[in-house]
């Protein structure tokens, strides 16, 4: 049949929640951050960040951490037609920390786990023959239920000529041969796991591990006589990872030096995590493995993927893209503490956000000040109507991508709060309507620290009023502040919007929004969207293009703004902006809900006209815009 994957990970699942203070016992933790974990589902996402095709066969529970790891993975680009929802069990939690360098305490929440339950009716032969690999962990030897799963996976896909690979993955606690408070234990001896895995070592061409992990499969603390047991069961190339001493290949008999395998080149950095390391260097190696790579290029790529996980908090989150990891290959290591690279992690999240937002049409309804001066306005009206607002949206966008809204707290939370979820993109305003120089709503707190309890999915947007002849001390505190917003919003992990209007300030040229645009760039601030004013010449926008593309070409691209401008108008605007390809869509407000709040708050106009009005109106602009990036592409063509 054809083969639509690469490779197909089985195994344990799980939801990580990781210890966010740093330095302290997992006892003390005050707050976790919440992550896909297990190792199999750690690969197929590392491995589909490299751009290889990736599934995971993997069980999860029928309940909110289920549908979290599903999402997750699909989110990632991993195939979870393997994902079975198991009405009967939890998914799995692990808890982990990081104490120090040596220590990264870890609790294993997993009796009668969803991923435990897989058994042979849920490997489907059709599904395994569809990829070029199957890839094993050893965690799924250690029950006869899963084990039998496991190895029907495996000779599927030997019988079909496949290629199979071994993650040994030795955790003595889910062996049952330590305690639940060992998460952490690495290695125990046991004669009784030894004779198991060598009883399935055949399966394989390809099996990694430390050399504690090597040891339990050999039977021997002499990690070259381990080796050598193994490779008596196993003609499987061997790759044993050795820590800081790097990683190392070994095709044959086994020699008397681990010095004289085929290596790669390792790299000098800074331990902060080694949680998950191995997944990260797994991923990169089959990377090379299955696109026929020597073993030293392969282990290159293994070495790196490790280290950036080594080097970051998480698993799954740390692993870099195929892109990132040729910015690193190719610029090399400025610094040991990787994560606090700043070159280095902007590529990397820049080329890991998550979304097809190529098309952007947005609803904006964030307008706080404009609504609170309209007749017949009162903060109950104000939250009821920008519920009809999101109602209009939704019935616009019918499930469809491509649709977005920007919509408030203070006035909007019962719609920004309903929208999570909807498929829409959401942005929400941050700024105090109309201040100069900026100032933020009071919800963000002195510290800004309540952007900890925004949504994901909320985009952090603000909107600044400066201009290139503003005077020193008012440029430098709003550069400032911008700053220090988008600092906090990626330390949150949400994206953020930044809006330039200098129209308002001051008059303006072709270079007006460029040079503001650079002196962003020139402080730092790598705004993941911009919402710009709708210029009046193609010199105007291809200066602002190029500007923004010359700093950050990995970023998600330009709104433009409507600026309450009737409809042809902003067909005339639209028609210039949706020649750079950088501009993605438009975000107006007033001109579609204008005239349905003005009628709807003094009581003219009933909910159902008012979502019909305004819904008939975006809808309008929507194919305004879809028709103007068609010509345009026409066009260039």
């Amino acid at each position: 049949m054809t083969m639509t994957l690469d490779l197909i990970t089985i195994g344990r699942s799980s939801v990580d929640l990781y210890g966010a203070q740093v330095g302290g016992r997992l006892e003390d933790m005050g707050s976790f951050d919440k992550y896909i974990g297990g190792s199999p589902t750690n690969i197929a996402c590392g491995t589909a960040r490299l751009g290889l095709r990736s599934a995971v066969i993997t069980g999860v529970g029928d309940e909110h951490m289920g549908r979290f790891i599903r999402e997750q993975l699909q989110n990632e680009g991993v195939d979870t037609t393997g994902v079975k929802t198991d009405p009967d069990r939890l998914t799995a939690l692990v808890l982990l920390g990081i104490r120090d360098q040596e220590q990264f305490p870890l609790i294993f929440y997993r009796e009668n786990c969803a991923d435990m339950g897989l058994t042979v009716d849920d490997i489907d032969p059709e599904f395994i023959r569809s990829a070029r690999a199957v890839v094993a962990t050893g965690t799924h030897l250690s029950h006869p239920r899963v084990e039998t799963a496991t190895l029907k996976a495996l000779q599927i896909a030997r019988d079909a000529g496949m290629k199979t690979a071994l993650d040994i993955d030795y955790r003595p606690n889910l062996w049952g041969v330590a305690g639940h408070g060992d998460g952490e234990s690495r290695f125990v001896e046991s004669v009784a796991v030894t004779a198991k895995l060598q009883s399935t070592l055949h399966f394989f061409d390809l099996i990694v591990g430390t050399e504690e992990e090597f040891h339990i499969a050999g039977g021997s603390t002499d990690t070259i006589e381990a080796l050598r047991a193994v490779r008596a069961v196993s003609d499987a190339t061997l790759v044993c990872k050795r820590g800081a001493a790097g990683a190392v290949a070994f095709k044959g008999d086994i020699p008397d030096n681990l010095d004289d395998g085929q290596i790669g080149p390792g790299f000098p950095i800074e331990v902060f995590n080694v949680l998950g390391a191995g997944d990260g260097f797994f991923s990169g190696l089959l990377k090379g493995w299955l696109d026929g790579e020597d073993w030293p290029t392969a282990l290159k790529y293994a070495n790196a993927c490790g280290a950036f996980a080594v080097s970051r908090h998480g698993c799954t989150p740390a692993y870099p893209s195929w892109e990132e990891l040729q910015f690193f290959l190719d610029r090399g290591i400025k610094r040991p503490d990787l994560r606090n690279d700043s070159e280095l992690e902007q590529v990397h999240w820049a080329t890991n956000r998550k979304g097809d937002w190529s098309t952007l049409r947005t609803f904006a309804f964030d307008h706080r000040l404009q609504l609170e001066e309209m007749p017949g306005y009162t903060p109950e009206k104000g939250s009821a109507f920008k519920d009809l607002c999101l109602d209009a949206a939704l019935k616009v966008a019918n499930g469809r991508r491509g649709y977005g809204i920007l919509c408030d707290n203070r006035i909007g939370r019962s719609a920004l709060h309903r929208a999570s979820g909807s498929g829409l993109w959401i942005g929400r305003p941050t700024e105090w309507p109309g201040s100069r120089p900026i100032e933020f709503e009071p919800e963000l707190g002195d510290d800004l620290g309540t952007l900890r309890e925004w949504a994901r999915e909320n985009v952090v947007k603000l909107l600044v009023f400066c201009h290139p002849d503003d005077d020193d001390k008012t440029a430098k505190m709003q550069v400032a502040r911008v700053k220090r917003l988008f600092t906090s919003a990626r330390r949150n992990g949400l994206e953020f919007l930044l809006e330039v209007i200098p129209s308002k300030v001051g008059a303006v040229d072709d270079m007006t929004t460029a040079t503001l645009i650079q002196t962003f760039y020139d402080a730092g601030v790598f705004p993941d969207w911009w919402k710009l004013e709708p210029f009046k010449t193609g010199v105007a926008w291809a200066n602002a293009v190029g500007t923004i593309t010359r700093n950050d070409p990995r970023t998600r691209g330009i709104v433009v703004l409507g600026l309450d401008a009737p409809e042809h108008e902003l067909a005339s605007s639209f028609a210039l902006a949706a020649k750079q390809p950088l501009v993605k869509g438009f975000a107006v407000g007033r001109t579609i809900f204008g005239d349905a709040a003005r009628g709807w708050l003094q009581g003219k106009m009933s909910d159902a006209d008012a979502v019909a009005q305004m819904a008939d109106r975006y809808a309008r602009l929507c194919r305004i815009w879809d028709d103007a990036r068609t010509s345009a592409q026409e066009n260039a063509v």
